[in-house]
């Protein structure tokens, strides 16, 4: 307090505004209940009509980017709101202020921006400074984690400030963990749900790629939405709108929520909300499963700051994620978990819904806080433990990482939070992933081609072929002539990439390439010239995955 009082006895020209958090020097500006104002030459000019002063300096820990928190008294109450320096300090700017209830015109932007500036010029050692981040996730050295920092500001987007409240906690803990305890021994799918929920914060300690977890079912009622809201109340409020996500969104939109959340984890549902007027989903695996945005160039010239996230993603929706002619990448990130009406997610959704909904946002905390160094040493050579062998059976490798991934997630959570001796192991995932010809798109493109031939056999016959023809099906050879053309528009049509399929075949010996080395064979065909692609047939020898020589993954 005599610090306080010493050093405002040395101001010049203090502000003398009505109940003021903070008394700053003004310089030549006119400060009190008035307003703010200014002597021009033989007349005063108002900057605002209302008293404002800057009230504490925030500097971002990620950019180092300054801003100001600014209040404002009308109406005989204090308001504030943050805002960056160059919006701030820009005449063409600081108007848009006047939506926030800032007395400000085109005519006083300029002295607005002015007084803003020269104030927080003349008090660099009166206002007080404070660190600010503005996204949740791992900070600075890794050491902390937002929003469970006491002393940081959130400066962020304001679009995303409901986003970031909602990560918080309310209610009873003991409550929820109650009822979540009761969900994962009830049901494998939403201890997986649980398990990938806890996951999240552990990518980037692990050093493990981004991945999704989609429960998809055509029958209504049977839990998906409430193992998804029970996913994510272990980190804030599950309702839709608040934290939980919809698909119904551009992008950009995903894009920026995802590096918003940054470390935990984006829940989204009803993936059906995606789909455009064909009734085809537009939403793309790849764009989130990357863990890094779009590259985008600005006004002045430059690129802006690629957004990068680490983060699982936690989907619902009436149908898989991933088409049948996605690529290998795209199938390879998701673990899909049919949700049928004979086996519900959450047995009794309406009394667990009522639980989540009023407690919620305990466990996220206490898990992160666990992560210790040590703790994250010991989970590193436990999840090469738990790669291995996953690794070793049929499944892919980014398939075994999530799939580990969820598995020293969900043996962690029962350490810290549930306590209960019953983990998942890696027999129960396994049963979720996808075999190597399933992800392969040249071997899902090779048994579409199969079933292509098959539907149109009379498309191959020379004989009461009174349509279209295509080619010639070699019954003791087991082989198809297709003419190229109508091979290529075959593919294209249905979403596969005609050179990475022929590639894929050509690999793996089911194509005859011709004596020039191409891989179609100029010749005649039922007396009709043309190039063919000659492909071998599918039979009970060679229709199986095991038997091709190698998998060859396709982007």
């Amino acid at each position: 307090m005599r610090q306080v009082k010493e050093r405002s006895l040395t101001l010049m020209n203090p502000s003398d505004f009505p109940h003021q958090p903070i008394e700053l020097e003004c310089g030549e500006w006119h400060c009190d209940s008035s307003g703010v104002s200014k002597i021009m030459k033989d007349r005063e000019e108002s900057a605002c009509l209302h008293p404002i002063m800057p009230v504490e300096r925030l500097v971002n820990i990620d950019t180092g980017e300054e801003k100001l928190r600014v209040g404002f008294y009308k109406n005989g109450i204090w308001r504030e709101f943050i805002a960056g320096k160059l919006d701030l300090f820009d005449a063409s700017k600081v108007i848009k202020f006047a939506a926030l209830g800032v007395s400000v015109t085109s005519k006083s932007a300029k002295l607005l921006s002015e007084y803003l500036c020269d104030i927080e010029t003349l008090n660099p050692d009166i206002i007080p400074e404070s660190g600010s981040v503005g996204r949740l996730g791992y900070i600075g050295d890794g050491s902390r984690f937002s929003p469970y920092v006491d002393d940081l500001v959130f400066d962020g987007d304001a679009n995303y400030r409901d986003l970031y409240a909602a990560v918080t906690s309310c209610g009873d803990y003991d409550a929820w963990l109650s009822e979540a305890k009761k969900c994962r021994s009830d049901s494998l799918t939403a201890h997986i749900m649980l398990a990938a929920s806890f996951a999240s914060p552990l990518l980037c300690k692990i050093g493990c790629l981004p991945f999704f977890v989609h429960l998809w079912g055509v029958e209504s009622g049977t839990g998906k939405t409430v193992a998804l809201m029970l996913a994510a109340s272990v980190w804030g409020d599950p309702e839709t709108g608040r934290y939980i996500q919809t698909f119904n969104s551009t992008q950009v939109s995903s894009e920026r929520t995802a590096a918003f959340l940054n470390n935990i984890p984006l829940c989204i549902d009803e993936l059906q909300l995606s789909r455009d007027s064909h009734g085809h989903s537009r939403f793309d695996v790849y764009q989130l499963a990357q863990g890094a945005g779009r590259g985008r160039g600005n006004k002045a010239g430059g690129i802006d700051t690629v957004p990068t996230w680490s983060l699982c993603i936690l989907t619902t929706g009436e149908s898989p994620i991933v088409q049948e002619t996605a690529g290998a990448g795209a199938v390879n990130r998701v673990i899909d978990i049919e949700c049928s009406a004979s086996g519900n997610v959450i047995r009794d959704g309406f009394t667990t819904s009522s639980v989540i909904r009023q407690n919620y946002g305990f466990a996220g905390r206490k898990f992160v806080e666990a992560l210790t160094d040590e703790v994250t040493e010991q989970a590193r050579i436990r999840y090469n433990e738990l790669f291995r062998t996953l690794s070793a059976g049929d499944s892919t490798e980014k398939q075994a990482m999530a799939a580990a991934m969820i598995v020293l997630a969900d043996e962690l959570a029962d350490r810290f939070i549930f306590k209960t001796g019953r983990t998942l192991t890696t027999e129960d995932i396994s049963g979720f992933l996808k075999a190597r010809s399933e992800v392969s798109a040249g071997h899902r493109a090779y048994n579409f081609l199969c079933d292509w031939v098959a539907v149109n056999a009379s498309r191959f016959q020379a004989s009461d072929n009174n349509g279209e023809f295509w080619g010639k099906v070699d019954t003791l050879q087991n082989k198809a002539y297709i003419i190229s053309a109508v091979f290529r528009k075959a593919l294209t049509e249905n979403g596969f990439n005609e050179r990475a399929v022929t590639s894929w075949l050509r690999s793996n010996n089911l194509i005859e390439p011709d004596k020039d080395g191409k891989n179609t064979k100029y010749t005649s065909v039922s007396g009709r010239y043309a190039r063919y692609v000659v492909m071998q047939l599918a039979d009970n020898n060679n229709s199986n995955a095991a038997a091709y020589d190698e998998y060859t993954e396709l982007l």
